[in-house]
């Protein structure tokens, strides 16, 4: 496994786009496909997004931004890049379509990855020629805020290429988790999807809106869970006793009806149009490039404010912020 010199990105969607501009702000040249018509304009506007928002996130030197140039096929984009990442719809038939013709060009050493939410790499695996270098590196939306970024290996990967990843991702400023078991949706994902069923249930019984269940996470839980995560909260929250404490007072409550679990209403027309129209009003006459640009400074700020105390995702935006001031003194005294 060489330098990451120049990355493929197959699909230019937002999680495309915004690999991208990760990419390209560590240096990273970019190489792109994506069939769709509006790609282009579409995968634009994500990185004129990324630059607004990390001209705020930091002031630490950056290097020279990489170049961003589109082929035709992704036999084409695939074909000089150490790293592939893939990001096209979340159906394992086309991904492993697409693993099969980044097949056709790529250095039998170039790192192959999937940004699915929660297919198995083992599945993706299937059909490849070299599965052992392939890996899933999920990451979350905006990739170029958002440090985290799930390592997940198939039954063929090879743990030299987790290893490698670990080091990569940390050195273009993201935290590498490495799901050591393979399970669908991974680790993140079914957390969030947990809280997401919820949710969707109470709009659906009527016993809360959009507006009031993001309401009772953005002004409470939320705030703790941007620093410390849903296990060290409750830990903390049983005082001196801990997690013991917290297990032996409100142990007996995980047994009362008070989630749905698994279960998940039905999505008829009129419920997804009235979850769709809930949303809407919600945002109260935003635009979507609106509402992203409110939400990256509202991340800015959280994440600059955990770097004040130098804790959770702050503190790997302290470490890469060094790392870049590291680079910028070595680059000026070897001129």
């Amino acid at each position: 496994m060489s330098e990451v010199k120049t990355a493929a990105i197959i699909g230019g969607g937002v999680i495309g786009g915004g690999w991208a501009a990760r990419l390209i702000e560590n240096g990273i040249d970019v190489a792109v496909f994506d069939p769709a018509a509006d790609a282009k304009d579409k995968f634009d506007a994500v990185l004129a997004n990324a630059e607004r928002a990390l001209a705020k996130l930091t002031t630490a030197p950056r290097p020279k931004k990489g170049s961003i140039r589109w082929h035709d096929t992704v036999a084409a984009a695939a074909g000089d890049a150490q790293l592939i990442i893939e990001s096209v719809p979340e159906r394992p038939d086309i991904k492993r379509a697409v693993f099969t013709e980044i097949e056709t060009t790529a250095a039998t050493d170039a790192v192959i990855t999937s940004s699915t939410s929660g297919i198995m790499p083992t599945e993706l695996q299937r059909e490849m020629q070299h599965p052992e270098r392939l890996m899933v590196a999920h990451p979350f939306n905006p990739v170029y805020l958002l440090p985290l970024v799930e390592l997940v290996g198939g039954e063929k990967t090879e743990a030299k290429y987790i290893e490698w990843a670990k080091t990569f991702y940390a050195e273009i400023g993201m935290h590498p988790l490495h799901c050591r078991v393979e399970i669908e949706g991974f680790i993140a994902d079914r957390l969030q999807e947990a809280l997401w069923r919820e949710a969707l249930w109470l709009l659906h019984d009527k016993i809360a809106t959009a507006e009031e269940i993001d309401t009772a996470i953005a002004y409470g839980p939320g705030l703790r869970w941007a620093q410390m995560g849903t296990m060290q909260t409750f830990h903390l929250a049983g005082g001196e006793g801990g997690m013991r404490a917290m297990l032996a007072m409100f142990g007996p409550c995980l047994k009362w009806p008070w989630t749905k679990l698994m279960d998940v209403p039905e999505l008829t027309d009129e419920f997804v149009n009235e979850v769709g129209d809930q949303c809407e009003t919600q945002a109260k006459g935003l635009s979507p490039r609106d509402l992203e640009s409110i939400r990256d400074d509202n991340l800015i700020a959280i994440l600059q404010a955990l770097k004040g105390t130098n804790w959770g995702a702050g503190k790997t935006l302290a470490r890469y912020e060094q790392q870049l001031i590291d680079q910028a003194q070595t680059a000026a005294n070897d001129e």
